[in-house]
């Protein structure tokens, strides 16, 4: 190959790369624009709100970090960002412990295809309903004479209707739990749907039992479902309002509850403050869950 013939092989690669990295600013610029436009300018103006002073039913934009003061040196505010964390951390725990199995049964022990989409499918239905109604529906179960005191008394096990079940903390996580469940369920049940069954069947042959398998193959795999699910679960139950506002009788204080209550007092610098607290939980939880696995190689 003369010297002529290498250089016009070279040129022509960098004119394909010029070309593919084109196509490829091209195919990335709408999504780029969606998110600039309706993510981070959002959150840019959330940010600059925040300063604004607020007066008594507006707010000037005259820069002071009054709000912020207010939020830190109030004890109120500081109980309500520890039980929001502290409900986030209980159902995604709670999610994580009934889902889990849920999906392993689905995604590793039915090899139905049809099954599996119609277990999924069942899982779904709840949300063919609307969201508030779902909610409501736990205020019947757990009340004092509802259908978990009525077994409960039925069964023995208690002499008296267990009150805690209804407005309290605990009711707030069962309708959580409940309701956000299905989107642990899923991720996970799709990574385990991708096990091969002859790597199990190679671990069985060797000797190896279902514990080993288990902490070996099974959980190593279905990670990456572990923290999709986990992600959708905590972004949602961190902005949450409606369900502890319901089953709680606004007994529990959530962020989210605080800033529907700011805003509909037009204290918007405050709640400008409220939501990039809450917005940078969020950040931090979802950052520190992609640390554990590195999603765009397991995906």
């Amino acid at each position: 190959m003369t010297t002529t013939t290498v250089g016009e092989a070279i040129g022509a690669a960098e004119t394909r790369r010029r070309a593919q990295r084109r196509t490829a600013l091209w195919l990335i610029t709408p999504g780029v624009l969606w998110m600039t436009l309706f993510l981070v300018l959002p959150i840019l103006m959330m940010v600059y709100v925040s300063f604004w002073t607020q007066t008594t039913f507006t707010i000037e934009p005259t820069l002071t970090v009054k709000s912020w003061v207010t939020f830190f040196s109030s004890d109120t505010y500081l109980t309500a960002l520890w039980t929001t964390v502290r409900i986030w951390l209980t159902v995604l725990v709670a999610t994580l412990v009934v889902g889990y199995p849920t999906a392993l049964f689905v995604g590793l022990f039915v090899r139905n295809k049809t099954l599996q989409t119609a277990l999924l499918v069942l899982c779904v239905i709840p949300f063919w309903t609307s969201f508030l109604i779902r909610v409501l529906a736990w205020r019947p179960m757990l009340g004092k004479e509802g259908a978990i005191n009525l077994i409960l008394q039925g069964l023995g096990l208690v002499d008296q209707p267990i009150e805690a079940l209804l407005f309290s903390e605990l009711s707030v996580v069962i309708g959580m739990t409940q309701i956000y469940c299905v989107f642990m369920v899923g991720p996970i049940a799709f990574m385990l749907g991708r096990i091969d069954p002859n790597v199990i069947e190679a671990a069985r042959d060797l000797g190896a039992g279902f514990g080993r398998i288990f902490r070996t193959i099974i959980l190593p795999m279905s990670m990456p479902g572990v923290v999709v699910g986990a992600i959708f679960v905590s972004v949602m139950v961190l902005g949450e309002f409606a369900t502890s506002a319901a089953l709680s009788g606004r007994k529990v204080n959530l962020l989210g509850n605080i800033i529907v209550t700011q805003v509909g007092s037009l204290k918007w610098a405050f709640a400008a403050v409220v939501g990039v607290v809450l917005t940078i939980v969020m950040g931090a939880v979802v950052a520190g869950l992609l640390r554990v696995v590195d999603l765009r190689k397991e995906l």
